[in-house]
């Protein structure tokens, strides 16, 4: 089997991009306060060198959270995505070794200009693009947002990967007005994306795109582990609500929604955990799994994620084809990159 494994989902935040978002948002700078402090993120040569330690080991590149959108209006984020993607692309072009492929960031406070971006981030290489699960608050299944998904599936053939965004201005109870104890991004993370992932299916999106790839960060979130109750659950859509309809939604779907949700694909960025891989694998199946290790946010900075993702993926006991398809096959498949190195 092939030493190779490529890192589907990790993130850099190049330093003209960190300077551009305190020039356009210095009211921000709790925002920006962590991503800045991990060296890995800007200091491409300090995560090559700490790459090597894994012959083979190869990453493909996003921008790190947080949203362009969160940062600037509408009338900037098209000049700072079009700085992170060159960026990305600039990494890519001189260092292919390494970093093989990347994704592209979109201003998705400007729809216009986000068509304009994923035409032009993938003339210069991008092969795909990177949604945050809410744009300012906004849900993924508005109206507004279809010409996006849209022009990546139906005119790009590119895969989407979904990113949670939620903040601590998102509150965990009623009564108080931020969430407490970073609540938000470790456990609230995880429902962000579930929920992102179940109104994409209710809004009857995977049936107008059967063939969209979605890569959902950290396997599929709470999906695959909750799988007991979004089954039997959502098999009775409408039982629990008597202002809405939803009875007449449910027999609308061609298939039960749980089979819906299975047509997502998920990472293996759950931070080293063998028993979350294996849920993972068992819901989505070894074909609709990816190698991720959410480089570089870790407690060391980097490769703690990678070590322990790998020695997990590896003590599983899975057939070489299987882990094949997770660490190299459905990636270069999903982004048509089949024998490229």
């Amino acid at each position: 089997m092939s030493a190779r494994k490529l890192d589907i989902y990790n993130h850099v935040l190049p330093r003209a991009v960190t300077d551009r978002m305190r020039e356009l948002a210095p009211d921000k700078g709790d925002i920006v306060k962590r991503v800045t402090s991990i060296k890995m993120l800007h200091d491409i040569e300090a995560r090559i060198a700490m790459m090597d330690q894994w012959p083979g080991y190869q990453q493909v590149l996003t921008l790190s959270n947080p949203p362009l959108e969160a940062i600037a209006g509408p009338a900037d984020t098209p000049g700072l995505a079009r700085l992170g993607n060159d960026a990305l692309a600039d990494i890519c072009k001189r260092r292919p070794d390494k970093f093989p492929a990347w994704a592209a960031s979109l201003p998705l406070n400007n729809i216009e200009a986000s068509l304009e971006e994923i035409d032009r981030a993938i003339a210069i290489g991008a092969r795909g693009i990177q949604l945050f699960t809410n744009v300012n608050g906004r849900p993924l299944d508005e109206p507004a947002f279809l010409p996006i998904f849209a022009r990546a599936v139906e005119h790009h053939r590119v895969p989407i990967w979904l990113h949670p965004a939620r903040g601590a201005n998102t509150p965990d109870y009623p009564t108080e007005k931020k969430s407490k104890y970073e609540i938000w991004q470790v456990l609230g993370w995880p429902y962000e994306t579930s929920v992102a992932m179940a109104r994409l299916v209710f809004s009857g999106l995977l049936d107008r795109f059967p063939e969209m790839v979605i890569i959902t960060h950290h396997l599929g979130a709470m999906i695959p582990y909750f799988e007991g109750r979004v089954g039997p659950l959502f098999d009775q859509l409408g039982s629990r609500t008597s202002d809405e309809d939803y009875t007449t939604l449910l027999n609308s779907m061609k298939k039960r929604p749980i089979e819906y949700f299975r047509m997502f694909y998920g990472d293996t960025a759950v931070g080293g955990s063998r028993s979350a891989i294996r849920c993972g694998l068992d819901f989505f199946g070894a074909e609709r799994v990816l190698f991720a290790t959410d480089c570089p946010f870790d407690p060391e900075g980097g490769p703690m994620f990678i070590r322990d993702t790998i020695a997990a993926i590896d003590a599983l006991g899975l057939p070489d084809a299987e882990r094949r398809q997770i660490y190299v096959d459905n990636a270069l498949r999903l982004m048509r990159m089949d024998g490229r190195s």
